[in-house]
């Protein structure tokens, strides 16, 4: 379990598709409070889109950028990020002092990772890979440019869904979920279509808080992140430890 100093790194996980970029806000905001914000690419997004992606590996970047951390850590993942943290601090005793995670709500069965591969798979086959259409998505769903930029500026990772999808079989949130020892915040748009089994989640945790962000889509970081920094924020200043301890 971490020691009684203060924290001094948050490390921030990116989502499927889009890279470290997405965090620019959350960067800017934790910045100017001292924070050191460490922001890894997963394997096959942004800087490593020429990696294929494991969940070994996604585990593996985890591991790096905690270890890379001059002080106690704030672990904070986005979707597929938010899969992985979980994972990752469950998988035996992490020295974090809490851990948020976002947009992860629904357990990702067989089935449901069979229908993404196969409409994955699909629009892999239009001419630009499916560019043009997840750019479009995401400008509709992200009304501010500025913050729709912020998804796509690290590049728009088209090759490796299949890899993801098929590795998210090994994971079990509810069973990590019930390993972590560190307080977890599980933090969900009310729009978001990957909550279902937010309730469920919440109630294998040991030290859990559910946070949902009003009229927040699945992007819930980008599309209201004063909203979602201010969450993040009040979970780091929760979890610190108490002095003396």
């Amino acid at each position: 379990m971490p020691g009684s100093a203060p924290i001094s790194t948050v490390v921030l996980v990116h989502g499927l598709r889009t890279s470290s970029s997405m965090w620019r806000h959350q960067v800017l905001a934790l910045s100017a409070l001292g924070y050191t914000v460490i922001t890894p690419d997963l394997p096959g997004h942004g800087s490593r889109m020429h990696e294929r992606f494991t969940l070994a590996g996604g585990v593996e970047t985890i591991d790096r950028a905690v270890a890379a951390a001059p002080g106690p850590v704030f672990l904070c993942g986005f979707s597929l990020g938010g899969y992985l943290a979980a994972h990752w601090a469950a998988a035996e005793p992490r020295d974090v002092t809490g851990i948020l995670a976002a947009s992860c709500g629904t357990q990702p069965s067989r089935v449901i990772l069979d229908a993404w591969r196969v409409g994955a798979a699909a629009i892999h086959l239009l001419p630009d890979r499916g560019l043009g259409l997840n750019n479009a998505v995401v400008r509709a769903v992200i009304r501010d440019p500025e913050y729709a930029d912020d998804v796509i500026a690290g590049g728009v990772a088209l090759e490796v869904m299949q890899d993801v999808l098929r590795e998210l079989r090994g994971i079990r949130m509810a069973h990590s979920l019930s390993r972590i020892e560190q307080p977890i915040w599980l933090v969900n748009g009310t729009l978001d279509h990957i909550r279902l089994q937010e309730r469920s989640f919440l109630a294998a945790t040991r030290h859990g808080t559910l946070v949902r962000i009003p009229g927040a889509s699945h992007m819930v970081s980008v599309a209201r992140p004063v909203e979602f920094t201010r969450v993040l924020v009040d979970a780091i200043n929760s979890s610190r430890p108490a002095d003396g301890l």
